[in-house]
């Protein structure tokens, strides 16, 4: 066991050895390993923020049911005596004065409501069904419409599933640009162990020659290919972080000028531990590759 931990210590004192040695071309390694695992990083990031940004919104399940402006106590209580025997799920009911009071509240919109002679808000009933299929709230939808006293019904999801699928797209695109960085991280190790392994091509046959084995000769560029991904990684963390913090004041502001309340969510520890990890593993395996091909040829 001792003699297991002293080769894995001086194999790992080896590549931090080969990662100072020249250190121009291991920064510039870094600077691509770090740029290439934030990009995807960044974009994860920007559909999170907006998917929380948009979560204020009302729900695709929602149906609004204005009543007209004459109806009275009479006719609200016939209404919540039909969803009541409807069995449609959920509801509560909005008066008009409170709708005011919540409209109020956005910047701007008071002083377009003072010139107003009366509150031109309806009173309504907002309607949360158990059934969210499409097809089964949209028949809701038309039901409710031909109920007295209801004057119109609304149904705000075309535009919250158009966001979902572009979310999802997004994702998608995301992964395959991250599949796409991933491979083009394990080529980059690739050929920079193999560059070395070529430097180095006399003292491994010498070593092989001796009585070492493959798994002793892999060692080091392993080490090597994981500490280069895993610094790669903690930079395109730094890189994510950074950019973040550029932008958390500006967009907070121009939120703020539209009356909103949202800050930007940066980097979390579970993302950015995902990120440093991804780039040594695809270190560990570029290298892994590198060697086994030199390895199968000699």
């Amino acid at each position: 066991m001792r003699r297991f931990l002293t080769q894995h210590a001086s194999a790992f004192s080896d590549a931090v050895h080969k990662l100072l040695a020249f250190p121009l071309g291991t920064l510039l390694s870094l600077v691509v390993i770090g740029t290439a695992l934030s990009l995807p990083a960044a974009g994860w990031l920007v559909l999170d923020n907006l998917r929380d940004l948009a979560g204020g919104v009302p729900k695709p399940q929602q149906i609004s049911l204005f009543m007209v402006p004459s109806a009275d106590k009479r006719a609200f209580d016939e209404v919540e005596l039909r969803l009541r025997l409807a069995r449609v799920g959920s509801w509560r009911f909005v008066p008009r004065d409170e709708a005011l009071e919540r409209l109020k509240a956005i910047e701007g919109v008071p002083e377009i409501l003072a010139t107003l002679p009366k509150n031109p808000l309806p009173d309504a009933f907002i309607v949360e069904p158990e059934d969210i299929r499409p097809e089964a709230v949209e028949s809701l939808a038309r039901t409710f419409s031909n109920w007295p006293e209801v004057e119109h019904v609304q149904l705000d999801s075309e535009w919250v599933r158009r966001f979902d699928v572009f979310l999802r797209i997004g994702r998608l695109m995301i992964v395959m640009l991250a599949g796409l960085f991933g491979g083009a991280l394990i080529i980059v190790t690739f050929n920079t162990i193999r560059l070395q392994i070529l430097a180095q091509a006399d003292e491994i046959e010498v070593a092989r020659l001796i009585g070492a084995t493959n798994a002793f000769v892999r060692r080091p560029f392993q080490y090597f290919g994981f500490l280069q991904g895993l610094l790669g990684g903690l930079f395109a963390v730094s890189l994510v972080v950074a950019g973040a913090a550029l932008l958390s004041g500006p967009l907070d502001e121009l939120v703020a000028l539209y009356g909103g309340r949202w800050s930007l969510r940066g980097l979390d520890l579970a993302l950015a531990g995902s990120l440093t990890g991804i780039g040594a593993l695809l270190g560990w395996v570029g290298a892994q590759l590198s060697v086994a091909v030199h390895l199968r040829k000699s």
